[in-house]
C-alpha cells in the first residue's frame, strides 16, 4: 500500500472516538488522578472562634456619703451623743448621724429610736427595727411588738417601760445587726440610758444581750439570769435580765412560759420596797 493510501491521524482519532462513544465512554481520562467522590463532598465553612467573655460589671452601691471606718464613726457617735442634753436633741442627732452603714444598705427609710415613758423604771432593749418599725418610726410595733405589749400589760408594766433597740436603722431582710453596727450605735444607746435613768434593763434577744453584756453565751443560757450592765466609761451600772425575743416566741410558742417567768422575776424585783439592788 502506498503512503497516500494510509489513513490520516485525524481519521484514526475520529474512528477511535466513535468506537469509544459506541462503547459508552462519556469522559476522557486525565493526565493526573482526580477523586470525584471527594470532590463531591460539601465542606462546611469554618466555625467562628468563641467570643471572649464579657468583663464583669461591678455592682452599683446605693448612693450616699462615703462611709467612714468604724473608729471614725464611733468617735463621731460619741461626740454627737455627748452633745445631746435631752432626748429630743438626741433623737435629732441620731437622725442626722451618717456613720452607721445601715443607713445605706437599702432597707431603712428613717431612724427608729424609742417609744414609751421617758421617765420609765424599766427599759426594754431589742435588737433592731424591722419593716413595720421602719414604716411607723417606733420600735416594737409589728407582730412581735404586739406580743410584747400583751406581756407587759399582763405583768402590769404597760405604762412603766421605755422601749428601744441596739441599732436605730432597719437591717436588710430584718437580719440580726452585726457587732460592728451595734458598736457604732452604742454611744447613742448609752446616752439614752443616761438620760432616761431606768432602774433596770430587760434585754430582748440574743443580739441585745450579747452586745450590752459583752457575753458570748446564747440567749437560752443567758435568759432568766440577773447580770450587770456597765457603761463604757464605768460611770453607770444597772441590773439586766436577758429574755427571749418576742419574735422567737411567735415561732416557738412553747417558749412563752420561760419568757413569762423572766418577766415575773423582773417585776417582783422592780416592785420590792427597796427596789433593785
Amino acid at each position: 500500500m502506498s503512503a497516500a493510501a494510509e489513513p490520516s491521524n485525524a481519521a484514526v482519532a475520529e474512528s477511535l472516538l466513535a468506537f469509544w462513544a459506541d462503547a459508552g465512554v462519556d469522559a476522557m481520562l486525565l493526565d493526573e488522578p482526580f477523586d470525584r467522590i471527594e470532590a463531591g463532598k460539601v465542606i462546611p465553612p469554618p466555625r467562628p472562634a468563641p467570643a471572649a467573655p464579657l468583663a464583669a460589671v461591678p455592682a452599683m452601691r446605693k448612693s450616699g456619703p462615703p462611709q467612714p471606718d468604724i473608729s471614725t464613726a464611733l468617735a463621731q457617735a460619741e461626740a454627737a451623743a455627748a452633745a445631746a442634753q435631752d432626748l429630743e436633741a438626741l433623737v435629732a442627732a441620731i437622725a442626722a448621724f451618717e456613720g452607721c452603714p445601715l443607713r445605706y444598705e437599702g432597707a431603712a427609710t428613717q431612724a427608729v429610736v424609742y417609744r414609751g415613758d421617758p421617765k420609765a423604771a424599766l427599759m426594754v432593749i431589742g435588737e433592731g427595727p424591722g419593716a413595720d418599725e421602719d414604716a411607723v418610726g417606733q420600735p416594737f410595733v409589728g407582730r412581735a411588738g404586739k406580743l410584747l405589749d400583751r406581756m407587759l400589760l399582763a405583768a402590769g408594766l404597760q405604762d412603766r417601760v421605755f422601749i428601744t433597740n441596739t441599732v436605730f436603722w432597719r437591717p436588710p431582710g430584718n437580719r440580726t445587726p452585726t457587732p460592728a453596727e451595734q458598736a457604732i450605735c452604742a454611744p447613742f444607746l448609752e446616752r439614752i440610758i443616761a438620760l432616761v435613768r431606768p432602774r433596770m434593763l430587760l434585754l430582748a434577744g440574743g443580739a441585745s444581750a450579747k452586745s450590752l453584756l459583752k457575753r458570748e453565751e446564747g440567749i437560752l443560757s443567758l435568759r432568766g439570769r440577773w447580770l450587770d450592765w456597765r457603761s463604757a466609761d464605768g460611770q453607770m451600772e444597772l441590773p439586766a435580765m436577758p429574755t427571749l425575743h418576742p419574735a422567737f416566741l411567735l415561732r416557738q410558742p412553747g417558749a412563752k412560759k420561760r419568757a413569762w417567768q423572766d418577766l415575773l422575776t423582773l417585776t417582783e424585783r422592780l416592785d420590792r420596797p427597796d427596789g433593785p439592788n
